[in-house]
């Protein structure tokens, strides 16, 4: 089909390869080259389209956006002008990102305005919601990684895009990447223009952006790179719940988003969105970097500090309470300091310092297990060894395989930092489980369903992973040297930074995955390997 680009054109769909429109005869065939071939949207300013360029061989798809403003005043038609012609010089600069759409062409023609941007071939994040459900902690965790730096690299160039959410999010089939659209509300400068004698610009007279999904200041017409960090926020809230924010409460004294009640999630993925989500700016994770650190972070540092608080004796409590509150105030809040690496820094002293202390103070060894605890000379009475043997860290907890499977089955989906080594879980259901930092060396997962599950920095050693369902799992920083993999599906799995040296990933599916090749150049593949682009063969 042909589609005639004339605004007022009464039918504007042709038969294939037509000159002209056969309602308003208005030429079909744009600047020589580009033939529409179906409507895609139409926003504030712009209609997209579908179109063929006819000029190149195999005449490959593409998109056109023609300027089309809802309003016919002057104003409206001068600030739609601009902000094309913005998009234009965005889309120019920093579409040399993979994940940004490529501009291919910028014209005017009878009086209208063009846009022609590479074709992104893919579902919307809104559509596979809609489609399949909404996503674990895990899956929302990689899918921050995958944008955050995006965002950095954005804000890097001095834009805001100031339209973050879900339609505007494409998962790209052709290597299941997510790229970033619509640059059309971009702002490419932080700093306000000089206003004129109204008060305003012709930029800044309607706030830019979608409701609920913009923040106050972006609303205000005072936009900021944490504005983006907020719209963000309100993605993942939608990624966690299907709910767009008109679906939510909004608290009436703070004007804060209501959904903490709606997710289930871990205390340290709760700490970092509220401060991606908090109405103030000033309180709010000032750039992508500051979320990404923050996410890094070791989730349950809350648990690790309190690990810490070993009590043998008055004494001991006295000497433990000397040691400095801060640091604990610091453990127990880590959203509170993502802000820098040297926050990130501070915190991980503070620990290893309050941890000594208190070692040296109940006289632990180098392990940080008080001798009471072990029976040897110097123990203890038998009551502070009890209290000391319940506060144990979860990092060194052991779980057998049954204990392991029961506690699944009641429900739970939490065994971060536990030792999990040497484990018989041969074909078990533990898909969607947090795994964060566990110890899983030479544990038997064979054939087991580990759907999106969270192995970020577990070590999984000559771990047994045949024919196991990985599907969408995360393994950033995770460590895989020496593990089976054969068979294992593996498709859209976050592998990032993942130590693979000596892994067999004989026949495994690879599909989507988010791998790099140095990564694969360490592991064992064959010609039955699935490669992160669908195809089979040695990689």
């Amino acid at each position: 089909m042909s589609y005639c680009l004339n605004p007022t054109c009464p039918n504007p769909e042709n038969v294939v390869y037509s000159q002209r429109c056969q309602s308003c005869g208005s030429r079909l065939l744009l600047r020589d080259r580009y033939r529409v071939s179906k409507p895609l949207g139409q926003g504030g300013f712009g209609a997209t389209f579908l179109a063929q360029d006819e000029a190149l061989p195999g005449e490959p798809s593409c998109v056109i956006k023609q300027l089309r403003p809802s309003g016919n005043a002057p104003h409206v038609l001068q600030m739609a002008r601009e902000l094309f012609e913005r998009e234009a010089r965005t889309l120019g600069k920093i579409g040399n990102h993979p994940q940004v759409p490529r501009l291919l062409d910028y014209f005017e023609e009878q009086e209208q305005f063009y846009l022609v941007q590479e074709y992104i071939s893919g579902a919307t994040l809104q559509q596979e919601i809609k489609a399949n459900g909404v996503l674990s902690e895990a899956g929302v965790k990689q899918f921050l990684s995958e944008i955050l730096p995006l965002l950095q690299y954005i804000h890097e160039q001095k834009v805001i895009h100031r339209d973050i959410k879900p339609a505007n999010l494409i998962r790209r089939s052709q290597d299941a990447r997510m790229v970033l659209i619509d640059f059309g509300a971009v702002k490419n400068q932080v700093t306000q223009a000089a206003p004129n004698q109204s008060g305003q610009t012709a930029l800044t007279a309607y706030a830019i952006g979608t409701p609920g999904f913009a923040p106050p200041e972006q609303m205000a017409m005072r936009p900021v790179y944490a504005s983006d960090i907020y719209a963000l926020g309100v993605t993942c809230i939608y990624l966690l719940t299907s709910k767009t924010p008109k679906d939510l409460d909004y608290n009436p004294t703070t004007g804060e988003m209501m959904w903490e009640q709606l997710v289930h999630v871990s205390d340290h993925l709760t700490g970092v969105l509220r401060k991606m989500l908090d109405v103030s700016v000033r309180n709010r994770y000032q750039s992508a970097a500051d979320v990404l650190r923050a996410l890094e972070m070791e989730p349950y540092l809350d648990s690790l500090a309190k690990s810490l608080l070993v009590k043998s004796d008055t004494n001991t409590k006295e000497k433990t309470s000397q040691l400095g509150d801060n640091s604990a105030i610091l453990c127990s809040n880590p959203s509170a300091v993502g802000a820098t690496a040297t926050g990130v820094a501070q915190v991980a002293a503070a620990i290893r310092a309050r941890r000594a202390k208190i070692a040296e103070a109940a006289g632990a060894d180098a392990g940080g297990i008080r001798p009471a605890a072990m029976g040897k000379p110097g123990m203890l009475p038998n009551s502070n060894s009890n209290s000391a043997n319940t506060q144990q860290s979860k990092a060194g907890r052991r779980l057998d395989s049954q204990t392991l499977l029961t506690a699944y089955l009641k429900g739970r989906r939490d065994f971060a930092l536990h030792n999990l080594n040497f484990l018989n879980l041969q074909g078990s259901e533990l898909s969607e489980t947090n795994f964060h930092s566990a110890q899983l060396q030479s544990t038997n997962l064979q054939g087991a369903n580990l759907h999106n599950s969270d192995f970020g920095r577990a070590s999984l050693t000559r771990a047994n992973l045949r024919d196991a369902n990985l599907s969408k799992a995360y393994f950033n920083h995770a460590d895989l040297e020496g593990a089976d993999l054969r068979g294992a599906d593996l498709s859209y799995a976050h592998l990032s930074n993942a130590n693979l040296r000596g892994a067999n990933l004989c026949g495994a599916n690879l599909t989507g995955a988010k791998i790099l090749d140095e990564q694969l150049a360490l592991a064992k593949t064959n010609w039955m390997t699935v490669r992160p682009n669908g195809k089979r063969g040695l990689l």
